[in-house]
């Protein structure tokens, strides 16, 4: 939306060459004869000459196409996030390392998740492509004083253009002359009715576009009569040109984006420090190279030889711990929990374009809707048929009725619901003739035959039809039309109009009979009434607000129509009225004001497309995650500037294109069906992080520690590698588990200090009883002379705790009460299980194991069962602090 110190744009003197650009204005609120002044032109035209010289200095009026090498950077730019960074250096190590199966698999996994991402950002691009499809092809231009066909590429500001009913405009233009001239503007402001138009200015003051009755603009359509304009925009200057530009922008980064990005930020400063750490002291406490230099003696060979080995083996072993606390299947386990929340939803008829949008699907503390077609049934239909004094009246629906079943004209959305609605009997009615509707009159008469008398009804706007009568109709006698009755149908009138309806007036005269009736015969009428109209809130609307709003979701209406609609229906969906912000007020305010304003339930009405983003924009600002739900091509932008962009199966293809969810049925109770699902994916996405960075966290810390004391590695690395292996397949499964009601009823977020603190606190529990089995193992085992002993048993108590403990952290109560899905359970059994067979099978010289004592193997059952119990207990105390529980 232009700013108030925008200016109209500035056109060089023919011919001086100087290229210059388009700027964004209100210019509905220049005069006209400024605005050809400014231009340049005159209602005669442009010369071909000066055409040619301003489409070199604009451009051709097309939508911008981006640089063919986008999309390609596009995809690169993904592989600079933290995490992929991480897991890509993991697989390489793997690879190094001798392990191609796991790096193979990590590679796999990462692709499979920058293509996802890339799915995402190639939508909003073809989505623009969709756009273009909605710009007419060729326009009338007067050109060097006579009327041609050209393509619309070919406009340039200053040319005067031709419409007609029935064609697209081609431009953003100020209308010079009009008639009759009615335009479809839905694809800018929602309106679902069309608008009239008028060639005159506009009165004082500044207004917005959805008040700019004397433009018309890109993409709208013509329904009714002619006009002249004056093209003032092209291309990607005009406001469909503005809403393609913001298509093409990146979006700001979402919730999801923005907590995987702040996790792989931690993941790798943990990561830093441990690998340094570890392979600094281990250089420090086991390398000879510092005796071999300070004792002055010749080298023995020999010695190099072992210096050198125990430098790569400290390398290859702080290597090993990076790998094992990398969370490698994260995207696999995102993935799989998406795409099974994908399954889910689709049966609950909620299709996700994107993965990645169920999560903040459930993470969405606000949903900003348009109101036509979303919270109402975007169709108008007549709501009360009453007399003057606003009581209903059977009369007034029987004449409507006849004036809109005989009428021979263009029927519009009002007359639409007229004949849709229920009346009486019009069999004994026949047409004599009509007076067909003109917009000087704003009316239209019909007459009828009933029996032996003839009738004339008029339906039209309400003053106007005020114009035109003598008398008043009350309590079924005719009375005079004096100035008390008036204000009795003006009061009347205004109240239906301040409470959202759109209001005709009714009036009949019985008429002599004759061959024609003309504008003359409309005169000494009786005012019977009015009928009036509105797109009502949808069944079970209010219903489904309340229930989003126990769940944590406040609903804010963004909407182009005016703020009497708006209200009535925000106060039949129950939603708060105290506030209603027009476009015009917010063009005065700030941003932080806006988003202040959103927060404590505002309703924005009038407002443009930009304003929407606007507002959407200031919240994400505050920190909120925010939807957006439409069904226009207006409402696209704002639904790739939100967090997460709702359309319907019925919106149009740009609106689908934009949006990450597709709702197969218009309904709220649709949408809070699929943020349901998007919560449970989040929370057992979250399962896995913190289980997954707490119990690596642990059990890395107390192998860093164990290589400080002991005079053998604590673990060797391939042993690191099958652990972290049989690990992550016991977690494969946590897509499938069962949530906790509890944790549905509040939208959850990202929150890296809570991942930092939970790891911090549980994971050091973890390596208090690995120290506790490295006691039992050196002392109670002899372990101390046997490295293949304490390897197994570590190798066993480690998998054992780090994988069993998930039954704890999965729910936030008692894991009792709480139970796991099948599948979970019996992938996490079955690790142990691998775990506790392997040192007996005849891989275990292979992979350095050695059988471990029956005495062994109950000692590590006491300390797992012990373990998981004092979990249980600090997790208990660290969700109630953070209010979790």
């Amino acid at each position: 939306m232009a700013t108030l110190a925008d200016q109209p744009p500035k056109m060089p003197a023919a011919g001086t060459g100087k290229q210059t650009t388009q700027t964004k204005d209100g210019f509905w609120d220049t005069p006209l004869p400024e605005m050809l002044r400014t231009l340049q032109t005159s209602p005669q035209g442009l010369s071909g000459a000066e055409a040619q010289q301003r489409l070199r200095q604009y451009g051709p009026n097309s939508l911008a196409r981006e640089s063919p090498f986008a999309g390609i950077l596009a995809f690169f730019r993904i592989f600079a996030d933290p995490l992929v960074l991480i897991l890509l250096f993991a697989s390489v190590i793997s690879f190094v390392t001798g392990d191609q199966i796991d790096a193979l698999i990590i590679i796999v996994i990462v692709l499979l998740s920058v293509l996802l991402n890339f799915f995402q950002e190639f939508q909003a691009r073809h989505a623009v492509e969709k756009l273009r499809n909605q710009v007419a092809t060729t326009a009338e231009v007067i050109r060097d004083g006579t009327a041609q066909e050209l393509p619309v590429s070919a406009l340039v500001p200053g040319d005067i253009i031709k419409l007609n009913a029935g064609d697209l405009v081609p431009a953003d233009a100020r209308l010079i002359e009009v008639k009759d001239l009615h335009v479809r503007e839905a694809a800018l402001t929602g309106e679902s009715l069309p608008v009239e138009k008028t060639g005159d200015d506009l009165s004082g003051g500044v207004h917005t576009i959805t008040d700019a009755e004397n433009s018309v603009f890109m993409g709208t359509a013509v329904q009714t009569g002619i006009a002249t304009a004056v093209v003032v925009h092209t291309g990607t200057a005009t406001e469909f040109g503005d809403i393609a530009a913001r298509l093409t922008q990146k979006p700001p980064e979402t919730e999801f984006g923005r907590g995987i990005r702040s996790f792989g930020s931690l993941i790798t400063r943990v990561i830093f420090i441990l690998v340094v750490f570890v392979f600094l002291v281990n250089i420090l406490f086991h390398s000879q190279i510092i005796n071999l230099l300070t004792q002055g003696h010749p080298v023995d060979p020999n010695q190099i030889v072992a210096v050198r080995r125990n430098l790569l083996d400290s390398f290859i072993f702080a290597i090993a711990l990076a790998v094992g606390l990398t969370p490698e299947l994260l995207p696999m386990i995102i993935t799989i929990t998406l795409a099974q929340g994908a399954k889910s939803m689709a049966r609950k008829k909620v299709i996700t374009k994107q993965l990645a949008s169920i999560e903040n699907f459930g993470s969405m503390e606000i949903l900003c809707s348009d109101k036509t077609g979303t919270l109402t049934a975007g169709e108008i239909t007549l709501q009360q048929h009453v007399t003057v004094t606003g009581e209903d009246d059977e009369n007034v629906l029987q004449m409507i009725y006849l004036n809109s079943y005989f009428e021979a004209g263009i029927r519009n959305p009002m007359d639409d619901a007229i004949l849709k609605h229920e009346h009486p009997t019009i069999d004994e009615f026949t047409k004599i003739d009509e007076v067909p509707f003109d917009f000087y009159r704003k009316r239209l008469s019909v007459v009828v035959q009933h029996g032996d008398e003839r009738v004339m009804i008029t339906k039209g706007a309400a003053e106007n039809v005020f114009d035109i009568c003598t008398q008043v109709r009350l309590a079924g006698t005719a009375e005079p039309f004096d100035a008390a009755h008036k204000k009795t149908a003006m009061d009347t009138y205004l109240a239906m109009s301040a409470d959202g309806y759109r209001v005709l007036g009714v009036a009949t005269r019985l008429v002599p009979a004759q061959k024609t009736y003309s504008v003359s015969d409309e005169q000494g009428m009786t005012l019977i009434g009015f009928a009036a109209f509105l797109d009502p809130p949808k069944p079970g609307v209010h219903e489904c607000l309340e229930a989003l709003k126990a769940d944590g979701i406040s609903v804010i209406i963004m909407t182009g129509d005016n703020q009497y609609v708006t209200k009535k229906i925000a106060h039949d969906v129950g939603l708060n009225t105290d506030i209603i912000i027009t476009g015009a007020q917010m063009d005065a305010m700030a941003d932080a004001a806006l988003a202040q304003q959103a927060e404590q339930g505002a309703i924005f009405a009038h407002v443009s497309p930009e304003q929407k983003n606007r507002v959407i924009t200031a919240l994400k600002a505050r920190g909120r995650v925010v939807g957006f739900m439409g069904d226009g091509i207006n409402d696209a932008p704002s639904m790739h500037a939100a967090d997460i962009g709702i359309s319907v199966m019925n919106g149009v293809d740009v609106a689908k294109e934009a949006a990450n969810i597709i709702l197969l049925e218009n309904d709220l109770g649709v949408l809070h069906d699929g943020v349901i699902q998007g919560r449970k994916s989040f929370a057992n996405i979250m399962k896995y992080i913190v289980m997954g960075t707490s119990s690596n966290f642990g059990n890395m810390f107390s192998m860093a520690a164990a290589s400080l004391v002991l005079p053998f590695l604590p673990m060797l690395p391939t042993q690191i590698l099958l652990n972290n292996l049989l690990y992550d397949a016991s977690q494969i499964s946590i897509p499938t588990d069962n949530v906790d009601p509890t944790l549905l009823h509040r939208p959850k977020r990202w929150d890296i200090s809570f991942i930092r603190q939970f790891m911090v606190i549980i994971g050091p529990i973890s390596s208090i009883y690995d120290f506790l089995t490295f006691a039992v193992l050196l002392w109670g085992f002899g372990a101390y002379t046997n490295p293949a002993l304490f390897h197994t048993g570590w190798f066993v108590e480690s998998l054992a705790t780090q994988t069993l403990v998930i039954f704890v952290i999965r729910t936030s109560g008692n894991p009792l009460q709480s139970r796991p899905s099948p599948q979970l359970l019996g992938a996490v059994l079955t690790a142990v299980a691998i775990a506790v067979v392997l040192p007996f099978s005849p891989f275990a010289i292979w992979l350095g194991f050695t059988p471990l004592p029956a005495a062994l193997l109950g000692v590590i059952a006491v300390l797992t069962a012990t373990y998981l119990l004092l979990v249980q207990g600090v997790k208990v105390w660290f969700y109630k602090k953070h209010a979790l529980m």
